[in-house]
């Protein structure tokens, strides 16, 4: 057993130093306003060399030009990101845009404007609304287009047909992209927090398959033991069989959840549930499970023979048969390949009896490594696994399936009553470990 968990501090270590990407779903939204501020100010310059000839007061208009590209320029980088992105510079920004549209009738003929000559900053007013849009979802969007609506109104004297319409296409429009970035990151939220609790039960997972495979199975042993010799070391069995029942209960019920509960995605460190009623030493060992740190090498790094790993499961009952190379595996997946064969194999003393024979069969292919455990054991009776799953035996759900899964393999089992069992364990190899004989090729 002490082995088993020092094996599995490794693991223990790995999940702590796994790494968190943030994703976020407006990071593309704030890259394309800053390419739309720039763009629609290249835009307003162009219309006004263009039409400098028409203007009234060319020169005023130059000078507001002047200020809109310096104002751009300086404030690139405000929205890049939500961080940088304030509400103080939201509000310089809408400004800039108001007094551009306000200050048109004072540059402009009056017979340009009515005929819905673009304002001077024309489509660049739209790019200080989606920034409101993005930073504060649809509401600030309404307040920011409402003010805008209300200049352009001002500034063409009126409620002329085109104008409403325009103004209305970019009212909807960035209400209807705040309301998206709302959802957006209502989106995100939940995916993180369904992201975290994934990882929360993994790690439930993995500590349930080390009581497994060590603390439950001394106390079942404990147990078998005691019932045998009598006297006060039955007493002690059933002691024993007490706590195996109760901590296979703890493990197999879900973390609990609802108000009141610390969230799954940040459980104090250090802390662990201790088994209920049980010794302080099972709590001390999961202690140790989850935080000794990880040997050198420990990382995945460099591969490890898998055939190293199963030998010392051969024996007078036990036959192991592979390839006449080794089979290189990563640290990790064969750690934990190595292990599911080995709960497979004490299921074979268990449920097939101490005198069973069983084999062990690696297949080292190109695209997985795949392990066949087979025993001339009683076999299983239909409905059995799905049984012991029910009653808080975790053999198969956890220690075998849940550490196949967690490698992206699979494991399946074949047997019938009075013809034995066959378990087949593939995992699938991952880039950059190659077999042995192919380096070079």
């Amino acid at each position: 057993m002490a082995q088993r968990l020092k094996g599995e501090r490794v693991r223990g270590e790995r999940l702590k130093g796994e790494r968190v990407v943030r994703m976020s779903v407006e990071q593309p939204l704030w890259r394309a306003l800053t390419a739309y501020r720039v763009l629609t100010l290249l835009y307003a310059l162009v219309l006004y060399v263009h039409g400098f000839d028409d203007y009234e007061h060319p020169l005023g208009a130059g000078a507001y030009m002047l200020v809109l590209t310096v104002w751009t320029a300086l404030t690139v980088r405000m929205v890049s990101s939500a961080e940088r992105c304030t509400l103080r510079f939201l509000v310089g920004d809408l400004t800039v845009a108001v007094v551009g549209i306000l200050l048109t009738p004072l540059v402009d003929a009056h017979d340009r404007i009515a005929e819905g000559t673009p304002t001077l900053p024309s489509i660049w007013t739209a790019g200080a609304v989606l920034g409101f849009a993005v930073k504060g979802g649809w509401r600030w969007a309404a307040w920011a287009s409402t003010v805008v609506c209300a200049a352009n109104i001002i500034e063409r004297g009126g409620f002329a047909q085109d104008a409403v319409h325009m103004l209305m296409l970019v009212w909807v429009a960035s209400v209807a992209i705040g309301y998206v970035v709302e959802v957006a990151r209502a989106s995100e939220r939940t995916l993180a927090r369904a992201l975290r609790i994934e990882a929360a039960t993994r790690e439930r997972e993995r500590l349930a398959r080390d009581i497994h495979d060590g603390v439950l199975q001394v106390l079942a042993m404990v147990q078998r033991r005691g019932a045998a010799i009598g006297g006060e070391a039955a007493e002690l069995g059933r002691m024993a069989g007490e706590q195996e029942i109760a901590l296979r209960t703890l493990i197999s019920t879900g973390p609990a959840t609802g108000p009141g509960v610390q969230d799954a995605a940040a459980p104090p460190a250090g802390s662990l549930p201790p088994a209920a009623g049980g010794p302080p030493a099972v709590s001390q060992a999961l202690v140790a499970v989850a935080e000794a740190p990880a040997p050198d090498g420990a990382d995945g790094g460099e591969p490890r023979d898998l055939l190293a790993l199963l030998a010392p499961h051969a024996g007078s009952h036990v036959t192991l048969s592979g390839p006449g190379t080794p089979v290189p595996l990563p640290a990790p997946a064969a750690t934990e390949l190595a292990a599911a064969v080995g709960a497979a194999l004490d299921n074979v003393r268990v449920h097939a009896g101490e005198g069973a024979h069983a084999w062990i069969l690696v297949e080292d292919e190109p695209d997985a490594v795949t392990v066949t455990v087979r025993d001339d054991g009683p076999g299983i009776p239909e409905g059995r696994l799905a049984d012991a799953e029910r009653e808080g035996r975790l053999g198969v759900a956890l220690s075998i399936r849940g550490r196949l899964r967690d490698l992206g393999g699979s494991a399946e089992w074949i047997s019938a009553p009075g013809q034995g069992t066959e378990v087949e364990l593939k995992v699938p190899r991952r880039p950059g470990v190659a077999r042995r004989g192919e380096t070079g090729r």
